[in-house]
C-alpha cells in the first residue's frame, strides 16, 4: 500500500510542475539527405510541410489544427521560435500556455507528423521586433546578426537552450521524436550585403555554431545561396521550381511558400488564388523539388502585442487553408487535399530517380518531365508499359492565357492555362491543379442561440427582450490626457521611447509647459497667424494634445510632422503621445531603427523666431490608465466607475467603452 501511495505522489507531483513521462512517438530513426532528398529512416522522401505557429493559436486549438493539417495532406509541421515569447526578460523563461512548444511538439509526434522546427532566433514572420527581445538591444556595444560577440554569445544561449530543452524532452527522430529537420538564422542573405565582411563571418559562425550543437538532424538556412558546408540552403518564394542549392550533394527544399500575404491597418485583405498555388507546387515537384511548405498552412491571431510592423494588423490569418479561427478554407484546403494525395501517388517514382527526370517537349509552351525507373521496357515513346515500370508524368502548360492540346505517349492531354496536370502512372491525370474539385464555402457570423434571439415572420432578427444577451446601455469611461500614474517622472530632453517602456506598452507620454507672452499673443492676432508645433522625425504614430484638447494626430515611419497648434497668454502644457503599432521586424540593423521621435522638437512662429523644447524638462508617463487597469479585460472593467455615454463627439477622443449586460 505504502508504494501505491508513494508512487501516487509522485505522479501528483510530475503533473503539478508539468513533467511528462517520456513516450516514443515513433521508433527511433535518423535523417540525412542528398542530392535528392530528405532520408528518412534510411528512406528517401517526398514531404509536403504546413506552417503553423503555436503562439498564433491558443493551446486548445492545436490539436485540432494538427489534425485538419494532416488530413489535409502534409507529413510535416513547420514552426519558428519566438524568442521575445520565450524570455520576455534577460534570465526569466516562459514556456507556458500558448508558449508551451514541448507541448505542441509532442501533441505535433502524437498525430503521426515530423516536425521542422525554425530556431532562427530571428524570425521575422510578421512577428514583434522579429522575434528578439527588447532586452537585447539594451546590452551595451550590441549589434544583431553580425560579427559581434555580444550578439553570438546570447544568440547561442538561445539556440542551444532550445536545442538542449528538445533532446532533454526526447523529442528529436533519433530518440523517438517527431523533429526531422531545424533552421538556423532566417531570411540573411537578404541583409548579407548590408554587414559587408562582417557578415559573412557571422553566417560562417552560425553554421558552425549550429553544427557543434549536435542536435542529430539537418539544418537549413533559408534565402542563403551561400549557406556553409552541410548546412542546406533553401527558397523562400511564391514560386521556387527553377531554385538550386548551392551544392550538388543538397536537396531541393522550399520553406516558404507563400500562400496569401500578411494584411497592414488600411490595407487590402490579400488574396492567392488556389489554382495559383496549386500549379506553383505541382511545379515544384515536377523540377526536382522534394520538400516544400505552406506559409502558412493556419496562420492565426498575432495576440496581445506581437505584431511586428510597423503597421501589421492582429490577425494572421494570411488566407491560409485554414482560417484563423481553425476553420476549413475552401476551396483552398480542398484542392490542395487532392494535389498532396496526387503527389503521393507519384512518390515511388519521384524517389527513384537519382538525377534529373525525363524531360520533353510538347509544344512551345508545353513541357512533360518523366520519372521512370523500368524493369522491362525502358522506350518512353511507347504506350506499352512493363508491369515493372515505376513512372510518373507531371505534364505543365505554362501559357497564362491558351489552352493546349499536347500529345504524350500517343494521347492526347487537355491542358487549361497555366496548369500542371499530374499522371502517377504516365497515363491517366489524377489532377489538374486548375480544375478545383473542392467544395466553396462562405463564412457567416450568426447569433444561433435561441435563449438569447429570435426571428421575426419577416426574417428579421430581433432581440428577446426577456432574455436580451447586448444590453441597450453603453458605458465610457474617459483616458486621462497627460500623467496618470505614481510612476511618471521628470527628465531633461527628448528620451527615446524604448528605452523608456523597453517594450511593456506602446504608449509613451511626453508633458511639457510652456509660456505665451503678451507679445506674442498680440503678435498672433496682429498677423492672423497660428504657431506650429514641429517635430524633426517621428514613428509610428503621435497625437498632439495643447491644454489638454487634441489638436492633430501623424503617422508614418519617421516622418517630419508640423502641426498648427493654439495657444493661451500664460501656461500653456503640451502634452504628445507617441504610439509604436508593432517594431520593425524586417532589415538591417534592427537594434538602431528605435521609436518615437528624433532630432528637434519646436514651436514656430513666435515673434522672435522658433523655441527649441528639446532641452526642457519633460515629463514621461508610460502607458495609459486603463491599459494599466486591463478595461480591456472582463474583471480588469470594474477597476474604474463607468459614466453613461455622453452624446457630445468631443467626449469619443481618448474614451473607452463598453456594452452592459
Amino acid at each position: 500500500m505504502g508504494k501505491v501511495v508513494l508512487w501516487l505522489e509522485i505522479v501528483v507531483l510530475a503533473s503539478f510542475f508539468g513533467v511528462l513521462i517520456s513516450e516514443n512517438f515513433f521508433e527511433p530513426f535518423n535523417v540525412t539527405y542528398d542530392h535528392r532528398a530528405l532520408i528518412i529512416n534510411g528512406k528517401r522522401r517526398m514531404l509536403v510541410s504546413a506552417g503553423l505557429h503555436y503562439p498564433r493559436a491558443t493551446p486548445e486549438m492545436w490539436p485540432n489544427l494538427i489534425a485538419k493539417s494532416k488530413e489535409g495532406g502534409a507529413d510535416v509541421i513547420q514552426t519558428y521560435t519566438f524568442w521575445n515569447g520565450h524570455e520576455p526578460i534577460k534570465g526569466q523563461f516562459n514556456f507556458k500556455g500558448r508558449y508551451n512548444l514541448v507541448k505542441f511538439v509532442k501533441l505535433v509526434g502524437s498525430k503521426g507528423l515530423y516536425l521542422h522546427l525554425r530556431i532562427g532566433p530571428y524570425v521575422c514572420a510578421e512577428w514583434n521586433f522579429g522575434g528578439f527581445p527588447v532586452w537585447l538591444r539594451d546590452i551595451p556595444g550590441i549589434e544583431f546578426r553580425t560579427n559581434n560577440s555580444l550578439f553570438k554569445e546570447e544568440m547561442h544561449r538561445y539556440v542551444k537552450m532550445i536545442v538542449d530543452l528538445m533532446k532533454q524532452e526526447m523529442l528529436f527522430s533519433w530518440q523517438g521524436g517527431p523533429i526531422i529537420l531545424l533552421q538556423v538564422e532566417n531570411e540573411y542573405g537578404n541583409m548579407e550585403a548590408s554587414y559587408g565582411k562582417a557578415g559573412q563571418e557571422y553566417i560562417l559562425w552560425a553554421a558552425r555554431m549550429a553544427l557543434g550543437l549536435n542536435a542529430g538532424v539537418p539544418w537549413v538556412m533559408c534565402k542563403q545561396t551561400d549557406a556553409p558546408g552541410n548546412i542546406i540552403d533553401a527558397c523562400n518564394e511564391y514560386y521556387c521550381d527553377g531554385y538550386k542549392p548551392n551544392s550538388y550533394h543538397k536537396p531541393t527544399m522550399w520553406t516558404e511558400n507563400w500562400d496569401g500575404w500578411y494584411t497592414t491597418w488600411g490595407g487590402r485583405v490579400p488574396h492567392r488564388p488556389v489554382e495559383d498555388l496549386a500549379f506553383a507546387v505541382a511545379r515544384f515537384y515536377q523540377r526536382g523539388g522534394s520538400f516544400q511548405n505552406y506559409y502558412m498552412f493556419f496562420g492565426g491571431t498575432n495576440f496581445g502585442r506581437t505584431s511586428g510592423g510597423p503597421f501589421y494588423i492582429t490577425s494572421y490569418d494570411y488566407d491560409a487553408p485554414i482560417d484563423e479561427y481553425g476553420l476549413l478554407s475552401q476551396p483552398k484546403w480542398g484542392h490542395l487535399k487532392d494535389l498532396h494525395a496526387a503527389i503521393k501517388l507519384c512518390e515511388p517514382s519521384l524517389v527513384s530517380v537519382d538525377d534529373s527526370p525525363e524531360y520533353m517537349r510538347l509544344g512551345p509552351n508545353q513541357e512533360a518531365h518523366v520519372y521512370w525507373r523500368s524493369g522491362l521496357h525502358s522506350d518512353l515513346n511507347s504506350s506499352v508499359w512493363g508491369s515493372e515500370i515505376r513512372c510518373s508524368a507531371f505534364l505543365a502548360n505554362i501559357d497564362e492565357h491558351h489552352s493546349a492540346n499536347v500529345k504524350f505517349l500517343g494521347k492526347v492531354y487537355s491542358l487549361p492555362p497555366w496548369s500542371v496536370s499530374i499522371l502517377p502512372d504516365c497515363k491517366n491525370v489524377a489532377f489538374n491543379t486548375a480544375k478545383v474539385g473542392a467544395q466553396i464555402s462562405l463564412k457567416a457570423v450568426e447569433m444561433d442561440s435561441s435563449s438569447l434571439s429570435k426571428t421575426s415572420s419577416s426574417g428579421y432578427l430581433s432581440l428577446d427582450n426577456e432574455a436580451s444577451f447586448i444590453s441597450k446601455t453603453w458605458m465610457s469611461f474617459k483616458e486621462p490626457i497627460g500623467a496618470w500614474g505614481q510612476n511618471s517622472f521628470t527628465a531633461k530632453g527628448i528620451l527615446e521611447h524604448l528605452n523608456v517602456t523597453k517594450d511593456t506598452s506602446d504608449y509613451l507620454w511626453y508633458i511639457t509647459r510652456i509660456q505665451v507672452s503678451d507679445e506674442d499673443a498680440l503678435f498672433w492676432e496682429d498677423n492672423e497667424i497660428n504657431p506650429a508645433l514641429a517635430i524633426d522625425s517621428a514613428r509610428d504614430v503621435v497625437r498632439i494634445f495643447v491644454n489638454g484638447n487634441l489638436t492633430g494626430s501623424a503617422s508614418g515611419k519617421w516622418i517630419a510632422v508640423k502641426q498648427p497648434v493654439n495657444l493661451v497668454r500664460g501656461y500653456n502644457e503640451i502634452a504628445l503621445l507617441s504610439v509604436t503599432v508593432g517594431l520593425q521586424n524586417y532589415g538591417a540593423f534592427l537594434e538602431k531603427d528605435g521609436a518615437g521621435f528624433r532630432g528637434q522638437i519646436k514651436l514656430l512662429g513666435f515673434k522672435s523666431g522658433e523655441k527649441d523644447l528639446s532641452d526642457l524638462v519633460w515629463t514621461y508617463q508610460v502607458g495609459l490608465k486603463g491599459e494599466f487597469l486591463e478595461l480591456y479585460d472582463l474583471e480588469g472593467q470594474n477597476n474604474v466607475e463607468w459614466s453613461s455615454l455622453s452624446q457630445d463627439p468631443k467626449d469619443s477622443i481618448f474614451t473607452w467603452y463598453k456594452l452592459n449586460r
